[in-house]
């Protein structure tokens, strides 16, 4: 497999999309829709799921089901929207307009009654995606927190957390290169650029450095680092964060 990309071809970062829904069937189906859709899709079958899937990476949009058996979807979404511009549409087999009315007026985005067809849904979420996406990436960059294939890289902290949770280490430089992607994720950056952003005082670093700290944080981060899918090589330029 050729990892080395076209920089004039590059495709965007997968939107996030969490789906918080109990009933595991419904979940399951309109979680292979979007994936199959071109999403990055997260799962949580209740309240206390949703919020540890939050915690790990903030997504771009959920889709909440009013009807939770631990927590209402109508508390969540006001719990959310005062945390973040995160997108919201609410789900719900309800046909009564007062939640629709009172979860537009805590701060949802959009609300769709079940049974709804996927393709709509698909592009309810697309379209609520483009409007959050420029606040969502001031929201990440102004708290140092950038997630990316289900990972998570909190900036202040200096700690990186997988897709499930657990803390991976990495050594300074290692650290500053993902760093420097994941503020610049989407975007080709070359290794004179990486250098520019990791480089520290007194440090004599060469370009090849950059070759080798990827190597390593491939080993670490990807699924098979023969074949990259997070951190790609961008032919005749450098590398490219695929993030979302």
């Amino acid at each position: 497999m050729n990892t080395d990309i076209d920089p004039e071809n590059t495709v965007s970062t997968k939107a996030h999309i969490l789906i918080v829904e109990d009933e595991p069937v419904t979940r399951a189906k309109l979680a292979a829709y979007l994936t199959a859709d071109g999403f990055q899709v997260s799962e949580a079958a209740d309240a206390k799921d949703m919020k540890a899937a939050v915690a790990r990476a903030l997504p771009d949009v959920v889709l909440l089901d009013i009807n939770l058996p631990d927590e209402s979807g109508l508390i969540l979404a006001r719990e959310l929207r005062a945390k973040s511009s995160v997108g919201i549409i609410l789900v719900t087999a309800r046909q009564d307009e007062t939640d629709r009315i009172v979860g537009l007026e805590i701060g949802a985005d959009d609300y769709i009654t079940k049974p709804f067809n996927p393709r709509e849904l698909a592009v309810r979420v697309r379209n609520l995606q483009r409007r959050v996406a420029p606040s969502m990436a001031a929201e990440r960059s102004a708290t140092g927190i950038y997630s990316f294939a289900g990972w998570r890289l909190d900036c202040d902290a200096r700690q990186l957390t997988s897709p499930g949770g657990e803390a991976v280490r990495l050594t300074r430089g290692e650290f500053d290169v993902l760093a420097a992607l994941a503020r610049n994720a989407g975007r080709a950056l070359t290794r004179d650029q990486l250098l520019d952003l990791t480089q520290h005082d007194g440090e004599a670093v060469i370009d090849r450095t950059i070759d080798v700290l990827v190597g390593r944080l491939r080993r670490k981060i990807e699924a098979d680092s023969r074949h990259p899918t997070i951190i790609l090589t961008v032919h005749g330029v450098g590398y490219r964060l695929v993030g979302g």
